[in-house]
């Protein structure tokens, strides 16, 4: 009996560590500022085709001429995927439909990329979206930038 209590003990204070890792690592993330709530699905379907799969939660943080993306459940310090401002091409934006309202967060609009070739797309609210396209434009004279 005494085992038993003591290895759930154990699981307990293993899951309330777990979640208190997750949330430092949030904090430290957002902790330098300029982050906001991104999904983001990699080597997305060609415009014309939509669904619910393939979307990841996480937090985009600018960082100088770089976005960076970080899932927001794992425990990784460095993030998942890096997006230069001089390479992101903007293909165009549009509403969540079918399974996509599910999957993403509530009010998000979508915005389709190109990113060195690949197709992406970041789901975002319209405050994050409206800073996210500035932040495009504003790149130093010289740097081509394709906002549609």
């Amino acid at each position: 009996m005494i085992l038993a209590l003591t290895v759930c003990g154990i699981v307990v204070a293993l899951v309330l560590v777990g979640l208190f890792v997750f949330g430092l690592r949030r904090r430290l993330i957002q902790r330098s500022g300029g982050t906001f709530d991104c999904s983001l699905r990699w080597d997305a379907p060609e415009s014309g085709e939509s669904g619910g799969k393939g979307w990841a939660y996480g937090v985009a943080r600018y960082n100088g001429d770089r976005v960076e993306w970080f899932r927001v459940f794992s425990y990784a310090p460095r993030p998942r995927r890096v997006l230069e401002r001089s390479a992101i091409e903007v293909a165009g934006r549009r509403l969540p439909e079918g399974e996509e309202e599910l999957a993403l967060l509530s009010d998000s609009v979508i915005l389709a990329c190109l990113h060195r070739g690949t197709r992406l797309e970041l789901a975002m609210s319209e405050d994050a979206l409206t800073g996210f396209l500035a932040w495009l434009e504003a790149a130093p004279p010289g740097q081509r930038v394709n906002v549609a």
